[in-house]
């Protein structure tokens, strides 16, 4: 009989149990996380910020009865899920633009801004999907440190920008930095900048944040205000990463150049996953309170270790390991756990997307195993 250690029984959900119980039955039981934990694999996904928990059951059930549809170009709830999204977010439907992820929106607002190859403003650290691609399309890219603590500098972005300044990127919450932007500091940056460029905020996790200072800026668009777009996603709380849906919001004028620029276009399963999704608001609901109770498990060991961290307003969190974060994340993928990539210049500092609590619970003994005794004798 394989032998399961205390480690892998946890974090397999009794699957490993029933596989080793009864080998002969593999054919039955044959769960790939269950071989993949046996084969000694990466077995706790902390890198990408995903849902640990997939897509709810309503969006699950909504693939199912798709299947049958993927062989036709278009149909399904295309229109309805552009109805459903633009009434969720006060907007009319021609506010609304539908991209396969919201990268091909922020590629697309990329484009956009390198048109005339002057400049884009944005905070360091942040999202790069835009200003990498306008970066490509040889617009300058004006990095602006965040402040000391921690926070975009909203000043300093503002004397950052210049006269060739075709854009100002903003991600609210940031990433990978999990703060949020005060709402009036950020309404009446964004009302002074966007009179004369545009003004993009990438809002993908606007659906974790909880804080009365926090805000969308959606409805700045609704009031007729034609320099700003916002851009939402189906892949974090709703787990459709792998569906690629994404929203962007603009003046219809501003929406219509950004469809006519996207290059992709969404498949059915992602349409009828997303339509069944941002209706189910009590899978919403679970993925916030357990997201919460993960935080809360890791937030006691960076009190426990006193370690400087981030509070966070999303799913993952970044906190000062004092160790370069290469040799901690191949350590801890030697130990089954992916963690996220560097972010320059913070490379002693590691980023960490909340799986279940229970496998939380496992990143917490691992890396104290690993790294505990070495934080506290640096901090002592």
């Amino acid at each position: 009989m394989t032998k399961i250690t205390r480690r892998q029984l946890v974090l397999s959900g009794g699957a490993l149990l029933s596989a080793s119980l009864a080998p002969n039955f593999s054919g039955l039981i044959s769960s790939s996380y269950a071989q993949k934990i046996l084969r000694n694999g990466p077995i706790i996904r902390a890198g990408s910020n995903e849902n640990p928990y997939g897509p709810s059951r309503l969006a699950l059930q909504a693939i199912s009865e798709a299947m049958d549809l993927t062989n036709q170009y278009g149909g399904g709830n295309r229109d309805n899920l552009m109805k459903l999204i633009a009434e969720i977010n006060g907007v009319s439907t021609d506010h609304v633009v539908l991209g396969t992820g919201s990268s091909e929106i922020l590629k697309t607002g990329g484009l956009i801004a390198s048109w005339d190859k002057g400049s884009v403003v944005c905070a360091d650290p942040t999202y790069q999907d835009l200003v990498r691609y306008a970066g490509k399309a040889k617009s300058e890219i004006i990095r602006v440190p965040v402040d000391e603590n921690l926070h975009c500098d909203l000043n300093a972005m503002h004397k950052a920008i210049r006269p060739d300044t075709s854009m100002v990127y903003l991600v609210n919450p940031n990433n990978p930095l999990p703060n949020i932007i005060n709402q009036t500091e950020l309404r009446d940056f964004v009302l002074d900048v966007s009179k004369e460029r545009l003004v993009f905020v990438d809002e993908a996790y606007y659906e974790f944040v909880e804080d009365p200072n926090h805000g969308t800026l959606i409805d700045l668009i609704a009031d007729g205000h034609n320099n700003i777009i916002v851009a939402r996603t189906a892949s974090k709380i709703h787990g459709l990463a792998g569906l690629r849906v994404g929203f962007g919001f603009a003046h219809p004028e501003l929406a219509r150049k950004i469809d006519d620029l996207k290059t992709g276009k969404n498949n059915i399963l992602g349409i009828e996953a997303a339509y069944a999704s941002y209706q189910d608001l009590e899978f919403q609901e679970f993925t916030r309170r357990k997201n919460k109770e993960s935080m809360m498990i890791v937030e006691g060991m960076f009190h426990e270790l006193g370690v400087r961290y981030v509070k966070s307003h999303t799913n993952f969190t970044f906190f000062e390991t004092g160790i370069p974060v290469r040799e901690v994340n191949k350590t801890l993928l030697d130990n089954g756990i992916i963690s996220g990539r560097p972010f320059p210049p913070f490379t002693n500092w590691s980023r960490i997307s909340m799986a279940k609590p229970e496998e939380m619970r496992e990143y917490v003994r691992t890396f104290k195993d690993l790294f505990g005794k070495r934080i506290l004798d640096s901090t002592s």
